[in-house]
């Protein structure tokens, strides 16, 4: 009969234990030196080894023969507490044994000798589901146990243990087991399983298992169908994405390319991908990127290892700090949802056009990130009122039509003249003045926004080339390094708040005038059209205003 690889390869000796040699090494002096608690508390994260070592334990301090602190495995009393045939061991699971009715049992049956073995030891798994009451009712034997009993408490939970259980136990934790060494053991039972498990896909198991050996031998059962097992096959059996599929989504998010992220999304949706794995695995990706992002120096040794650090400093340099953090608490917060939700697809695609286009959050992390990009924009010359604006279908292409030149000068023919009267028109004499120095600043300033129009006009799409010649919808001027672009507030203003669609009048001015341009765009004030109509009629001495 097959047997789960967790179970066939579950430690039977304290030296076997992978990665809590801290925790180890402790209990094997103490069973050496034959100075053991009457209560021990073991606390960890799960698949950390808690369960295995409070069951090596309790063989040790009964075995009839220890070998270092280890239990030997060939004594009676070992072979019985392994097949389970000696009642004085016992393993209690808390989570549906947690009323105090249950423990009174318990202290009622610990209070006699034992038949078999030296000790009678109670294993209760998850103590923290204990009742308050049965939390009491324990209380009173862990107080004062009698000689020949030993408690071993274990809880993912240490919060939800009173104090006065917790006083009373000593306390051992569990770390999580780092990645090359999971990946390492993984490497030695596929060998001795005998098939094959390449070391990126060893990586990758170890990676998902999240510190715990336990998470990390059922993935590798999971892919043990396989003959031989690559990263591909990982990917595929666990329904993951890949760091491929991954990166380039968070380039789409980065672009602001809603459209293409949504197809790429779909595509990985028929293929069969989950979308709370995606998601995950997207977050984790953003992780990485923050760590770098925050810890240049020393971030390389808070990455998990799953992405090139070339490419994760490339989103680095892309991304803020503040987008960083609001791309992962909205991925955070539709990776909750999807547990309640019943359409999964739509709930991460509305996550993908939220990442795409922020502005749709009212978020405080989501006000950060625009702030955050719009001084970016500011620090690199060009301003905008919006951070971003998600890509879209490209627009169909329209002829320009040419833009208007300078009105040019009105010429009149004067009525011709008679010798005579040209004869009595005094002739002054000439000035002499000296040559005024040529400033270079006016000369540089005396680009005009026709000039700059017609410029830019090719690489503007049509709905902006058609409004350049009309100046009550937008109208510009330069001003030393600054080029002013006015624009009438509505559709007009959105499509020219874009940080592409400026820089290219940015760039536009900056070939003519031969330096840097700074563009600030502004909308036009519901008072300049009158106020210029008012000045305009000042001018003419018919007029009066009272």
């Amino acid at each position: 009969m097959y047997q789960a690889l967790y179970r066939k390869w579950r430690p039977q000796t304290f030296d076997q234990v992978v990665g809590q040699s801290h925790v180890t090494d402790t209990l094997k002096n103490q069973v050496k030196a034959g100075r053991l608690s009457h209560s021990y508390i073991f606390i960890g994260t799960r698949g950390t080894g808690k369960t295995t070592c409070a069951r090596i334990l309790a063989k040790a301090v009964n075995c009839l023969d220890p070998v270092d602190g280890n239990p030997c495995g060939k004594c009676a009393a070992c072979v019985g507490i392994n097949d389970g045939t000696v009642l004085d061991v016992v393993e209690l699971d808390a989570a549906s044994n947690n009323g105090v009715d249950n423990v009174r049992a318990l202290r009622e049956e610990a209070v006699f000798s034992p038949a078999a073995v030296k000790k009678r030891v109670y294993i209760i798994d998850e103590v923290h589901m204990l009742s308050t009451s049965a939390f009491n009712a324990l209380l009173k034997i862990l107080e004062e146990p009698p000689e020949h009993l030993m408690f071993i408490l274990a809880t993912t939970e240490l919060q939800k243990v009173p104090a006065t259980i917790l006083s009373r136990c000593q306390r051992h934790s569990f770390h999580r087991i780092d990645t090359p060494q999971i990946a390492e053991y993984l490497e030695y039972i596929s060998k001795e399983e005998g098939f094959y498990l390449s070391h990126e896909a060893a990586e990758l198991i170890a990676r998902l298992a999240e510190g715990g050996v336990r998470d990390a031998l059922s993935l590798l059962d999971q892919c043990s169908a396989h003959d031989r097992i690559e990263i591909d096959t990982v990917y595929s059996v666990m329904g993951l994405a890949g760091k491929r599929r991954v990166t380039a989504m968070l380039d789409h998010i980065v672009r602001h390319n809603t459209a293409q992220a949504l197809t790429d999304f779909n595509e990985m949706w028929m293929d069969g991908r989950d979308g709370a794995s995606f998601l995950r695995e997207l977050s984790d990706l953003l992780r990485d990127v923050l760590m770098l992002k925050v810890a240049p120096k020393r971030g390389t040794l808070l990455l998990s290892g799953g992405y090139e650090p070339e490419t994760l400093k490339g989103f680095a340099g892309r991304m803020e700090t503040e987008e960083l953090i609001c791309a992962m608490e909205t991925v955070q917060k539709y990776l909750d949802s999807l547990r309640d939700v019943k359409n999964p697809k739509t709930t991460v695609e509305l996550c993908l056009i939220s990442l795409c286009d922020s502005t749709l959050g009212e978020s405080v992390n989501a006000l950060r990130s625009r702030v955050a990009r719009l001084e970016a924009q500011l620090a690199s010359g060009i301003v905008s009122r919006a951070d971003y604006v998600p890509q879209t279908e490209p627009e169909t292409e329209f002829e320009f039509p040419p833009v208007l030149a300078e009105e040019p000068e009105y010429m009149y023919e004067e009525p011709p003249r008679t010798p005579e009267a040209v004869e009595a028109e005094p002739q002054p004499e000439p000035e002499q003045h000296e040559a005024e120095p040529i400033d270079t600043a006016r000369v540089e300033s005396a680009v005009s926004w026709a000039q700059i129009c017609q410029k830019a006009a090719p690489e503007l799409s049509p709905n902006i080339r058609f409004s350049l010649p009309d100046e009550t919808k937008m109208t510009g001027r330069m001003d030393g390094d600054v080029l002013n672009i006015y624009a009438a507030p509505g559709f007009l203003y959105e499509r020219l708040n874009r940080q592409d669609v400026l820089g290219k009048f940015a760039q536009a001015a900056a070939s003519l005038c031969g330096r840097e341009v700074r563009v600030i765009l502004s909308e036009f004030k519901k008072t300049d059209g009158v106020q210029r109509s008012l000045d305009e009629l000042k001018s003419f001495k018919e007029v009066s205003f009272i």
